[in-house]
């Protein structure tokens, strides 16, 4: 099928049923997936900026402005009756946003009818928020809340923890919700900046997935977007480059919690390096369900009551990161002992060409599973664009197919190496637990 044409757009390039096309009046990038099955649509912005182009003194800016971006725009807003919420959640829709490491994204599902109330708000705030010093006051302390919740959840601490050791002088040493005195002392002005730098067309992409008439969403998207024109300055790049690590790093953290954890992690290649999808499959070997070495390794033993693999690619160099929930009387010394013999033995002795099937059969079912509906194709593509090309997920399943055993091994090699890895514990206080509990019974 030949993508349909209007003469404000160019057409860019076609993949997986997903036309891309860019606004030529100010390089907005548009994804059109039509799908007739339902009369509902999903219409998501995704802004190339995350918390990897935020620094010390404004760390968290993204997720603030997150905050501030539902709190009022020029045309909708809570002094004239048209608040974001009032406005889609009678039509039905779900919402949100979320900030990650390389992206944000906004997002309306809803039916179809009223798409266009979708891409009127989605334009109106990427341009004209109101961002004002009482939202931020108030939502200050909501987002110190969010960060607390973290802080005391053994887990988060342990992989936050981890990621600040991992990298010392890249932006991704941050999490996304950003130092408690940032979070507490990041001024108006900062955000403003901040905002003035990355919201505009030629930053973001338009994704409508789902029941839509393309020629109404060509005017419609021009009709709302194309009021906004180029940033005036170049969108700011990120080139901070993490130091070649060189030796295996340590960390710990000691908090009020019930189990012991173990990280162990690598250094990865960015996620659009054509390694990252043999070492999917190799964490999917790993750590992938009951017959999964770590599984039969540190589960079937009674040594750990959890194992879970992370290997989010990310647009810069990740971290692939094998943790270990320990049940009572495992020491952690013997957990991370058992996953670097896991690992050295696929580095020794690889895979079976059986394991690698069932890997990719595994993979390829969960990309499957990734476009059962409107909303979840948007989501998928979402991450997709974070990486620099949302095709990487529209042909995600073909590359994986290509993974052989040799690959796996080959990659293991590279990659699980101790100059390239960070040991997190979390070991739990039992001073802290003590008090915790003094304080339930009194």
């Amino acid at each position: 099928m030949v993508p349909k044409e209007h003469p404000s757009y160019e057409h860019i390039k076609s993949s997986g049923g997903i036309d891309e096309y860019r606004l030529k009046s100010n390089d907005l990038t548009v994804l059109l997936m039509e799908d007739h099955s339902a009369p509902v649509v999903t219409f998501m912005v995704t802004y190339r900026v995350g918390s990897r182009h935020e620094h010390v003194g404004y760390t968290g800016a993204t997720h603030m402005l997150e905050h501030l971006m539902f709190k009022g725009s020029k045309d909708f807003n809570k002094q004239n009756g048209k608040q974001i919420w009032k406005v889609l959640k009678p039509r039905g829709a779900s919402l949100n946003a979320t900030t990650w490491l390389d992206r944000t994204n906004y997002y309306e599902m809803l039916p179809s009818e009223y798409l266009a109330d979708a891409m009127a708000i989605e334009a109106d705030r990427m341009r004209h928020a109101l961002l004002r010093q009482e939202d931020r006051d108030a939502e200050m302390t909501v987002v110190r809340n969010e960060y607390e919740r973290g802080e005391n959840d053994p887990y988060e601490a342990l992989d936050k923890a981890i990621w600040a050791e991992a990298y010392r002088v890249h932006p991704y040493h941050y999490s996304t919700i950003g130092l408690r005195e940032d979070i507490e002392g990041m001024t108006m002005e900062r955000l403003k900046w901040f905002y003035d730098l990355f919201y505009w067309p030629n930053n973001a992409t338009a994704s409508v997935i789902g029941d839509f008439d393309r020629a109404s969403v060509f005017d419609l998207l021009e009709k709302q977007f194309g009021q906004h024109g180029r940033s005036p300055e170049a969108i700011p790049s990120v080139h901070v480059q993490e130091p070649e690590q060189k030796e295996l790093r340590r960390v710990t953290v000691r908090r009020a919690g019930e189990i012991g954890i173990v990280g162990v992690a690598h250094k990865t290649p960015r996620g659009l390096d054509p390694d990252m999808v043999p070492l999917q499959v190799l964490s999917t070997i790993l750590g992938g369900g009951k017959s999964s070495h770590l599984y039969r390794a540190l589960v079937d033993t009674g040594l750990a009551s959890r194992v879970m693999l992370w290997d989010q690619p990310f647009h810069d160099p990740g971290l692939i990161v094998t943790y270990a929930f320990l049940t009572p009387g495992t020491s952690h010394e013997q957990a991370e002992e058992i996953i670097v013999k896991e690992y050295a033995s696929i580095k020794e002795h690889g895979v079976t060409e059986q394991e690698v099937r069932k890997a990719k059969a595994m993979a390829a079912a969960a990309l499957a599973f990734s476009r059962d509906g409107s909303y979840a194709i948007a989501a998928n593509l979402n991450e997709a664009i974070a990486l620099g090309d949302w095709t990487f997920y529209t042909t995600a399943t073909q590359n994986i197919m290509k993974v052989t055993a040799a690959d796996v091994q080959r990659v293991a090699a590279q990659y699980l190496t101790q100059e390239r890895s960070t040991t997190g514990y979390f070991i739990p206080s039992r001073r802290a637990m003590h008090k915790e509990s003094h304080g339930q019974k009194a």
